[in-house]
């Protein structure tokens, strides 16, 4: 989170965490500001500021005292609708405005009067300084210092945080690597389903959010199935993710993170700790086509308890185990510390004269793609995406693909990897190509591509049948491109029913290889350099590849390199003219 808040001090802080609570009756902005300052002298990881420039590694500095960042706002003049706008804008520049992490505190709060007796008190945090567990104790805390007029000497002490920090020191190290060497052993390559890693995020980038319901009957049938098989809840949703994954990126051994607690039970009184105690760790499921539900979701959940003791070892520090620059893009974090209404009421508790009525709290990652999992009656999960990676619809199909997947495993666990359905309605119709005449009203009686073709550059040979950013081509020069093309793969051996790759950036030479692919009576195959190479290498054993057909662009793939060895490469210009590779 540190380096993410250096990286680029200019961009907004992913790691601003926001969260707004609506009161009702007289507040008395005075004493809450005592409050905040009790708070504050309370707990003392809440007044540390994080040091770097000039050190070999970052430290945590906690300061004596901290005046506490308070200011009121009052937007209780006017009429609703203008009053609701200004307090949206208040809201998305506080959830903007960065802090400086070596200048405590780093949280802030804002007192906003909206109406008579109605306020909204804003606390904004980095998430560095805590996380979600401790959100309900932290409430709780305020709200009865409130009550005490910001005097705590009556509270009971606090277990400090140093505790956990000593705790964590002790740990043996080496012993929890050698875990996790063992468990990430055979893993090749990353898992990454936006392509290019979480680092190809911008790290100013707030990410947008999909939300998907299970619906109560299907999220019952859910956890009676995860208790008849003693599996827990999070496995199975973590299992349909991965079994997801698999069918997304191609992979049989596929990886994504998820946030643990941290709070180990041996240290007394973590469960009242204020804090950052979470940490993101791997996920491995190995898919096995032949497996049942069953196998596969008792394999990973053994898998992860076996790694119980080992969770407090940073990201960091396991990924150089593995050799790889990254290993995930994708996290599935299930949601255990809910501010719920049951916290809430806990926290105004003996609150004089007041009611909180309201909550609702934002915070992000810096992930391409995360999952939030809330488990309840109607088990939600949010799909929070950051544009540059995920359109909307892409990130709605995949939402609606897991809901698929968890319908069956909420029915039968019994059931083969292999026989699972991940096709949305209408779309194996349409991937089989049924429908064709009816739904676009096309003639397909009978004649073939290369036919239809050659129909139509007879008959309009000077209209334009293809254009792109780098130019057009008519139907007679496509004829002409596509035909040498054509004869070229046949020079280098390609005969009926081969698969010939098609490895080229979005220009007019897709529409040409595809056509010279047909007309060699050869198959053509789609490929995208965004694959992992093992989903490159898989396709083109299934295919059946006898040539390769790449552009300038896409030559210096690594992957292209390998296949060299094997088949023949074709670099084609952005027309589809031959430029390397004739035989």
């Amino acid at each position: 989170m540190l380096f993410h808040a250096l990286y680029d001090s200019t961009a907004v802080d992913v790691y601003t965490a926001q969260f707004v609570f609506d009161i009702e009756g007289p507040v008395n902005a005075a004493v809450l500001h005592a409050a905040v300052r009790g708070l504050l002298r309370r707990h003392a990881n809440l007044r540390v500021g994080f040091l770097h420039e000039g050190l070999d590694e970052p430290v945590q500095a906690v300061a004596a005292d901290v005046a506490p960042d308070f200011e009121e706002l009052d937007l209780s003049a006017g009429e609703e609708g203008p009053r609701a706008r200004q307090l949206a804008a208040f809201l998305a520049a506080d959830r903007t405005r960065r802090f400086d992490l070596s200048q405590p505190p780093l949280l802030r709060f804002t007192l906003i009067r909206m109406g008579h007796h109605q306020y909204r008190l804003v606390m904004t945090n980095h998430h560095i300084l805590l996380d979600g567990w401790s959100m309900p104790l932290l409430v709780r805390d305020l709200f009865e210092l409130y009550a005490r007029g910001g005097d705590d000497s009556a509270m009971p002490r606090v277990a400090p945080y140093r505790n956990y920090l000593a705790w964590l020191a002790s740990q043996d190290r080496t012993a929890a690597a050698d875990s996790w060497r063992t468990a990430l052993a055979g893993v090749a390559e990353p898992t990454l389903l936006s392509g290019a890693g979480p680092a190809s995020a911008a790290s100013g980038e707030l990410p947008e959010q999909v939300v998907m319901s299970l619906g109560e009957a299907t999220t019952a049938r859910l956890r009676d199935t995860a208790r008849q098989h003693r599996l827990t809840l999070n496995t199975l949703v973590q299992g349909a993710w991965g079994v997801l994954l698999h069918h997304l990126t191609g992979q049989n051994d596929v990886l994504f993170g998820t946030t643990v607690s941290g709070r180990p039970p041996e240290i007394v009184g973590i469960e009242s700790m204020v804090g950052l105690f979470i940490n993101t760790i791997p996920v491995r499921i190995g898919i096995r086509r032949d497996d049942t539900l069953a196998a596969l979701l008792n394999r990973a959940q053994e898998e992860q308890t076996r790694l119980l003791g080992c969770q407090h070892v940073g990201l960091t520090e396991i990924r150089s185990l593995t050799g790889l620059d990254e290993l995930f893009d994708t996290l599935a974090v299930f949601e255990n510390y809910p501010m719920d209404a049951a916290a809430l009421r806990q926290a105004q508790e003996g609150l004089p004269g007041l009611r909180i009525t309201g909550f609702h709290g934002t915070d992000a990652a810096h992930y391409p793609l995360t999952l939030t999992i809330a488990p309840g009656d109607d088990l939600r999960i949010t799909f929070g995406h950051r544009t540059t990676a995920f359109g909307r619809q892409a990130v709605e199909v995949m939402a609606e693909r897991l809901r698929l997947l968890l319908e069956a495993f909420a029915t039968d666990l019994e059931r083969r990897v292999s026989d699972l359905p991940v096709l949305l309605d209408g779309e194996r119709e349409r991937l089989l190509g049924q429908g064709l005449g009816g739904d676009l009203g096309v003639d397909v009686s009978g004649a073939s591509l290369p036919e239809l073709f050659a129909a139509r550059v007879e008959a309009h040979p000077d209209a334009v049948a293809v254009s792109g950013a780098t130019g057009s081509l008519t139907y007679g020069e496509l004829d002409q491109i596509s035909g040498e093309l054509a004869a070229c793969l046949a020079g280098h051996g390609v005969r009926t029913e081969d698969g010939v790759g098609i490895l080229l950036t979005r220009a007019p030479s897709i529409v040409t290889a595809s056509l010279a692919a047909v007309r060699a009576s050869a198959m053509y195959v789609p490929l995208d350099q965004q694959w992992p190479t093992q989903r490159l290498h898989q396709t083109a054993d299934v295919a059946g590849l006898r040539a390769l057909i790449v552009d300038e662009a896409t030559s210096t793939h690594p992957w292209v390199a390998e296949m060299r060895a094997k088949l023949p490469v074709l670099i084609v210009d952005t027309m589809g003219h031959p430029t390397d590779g004739t035989p």
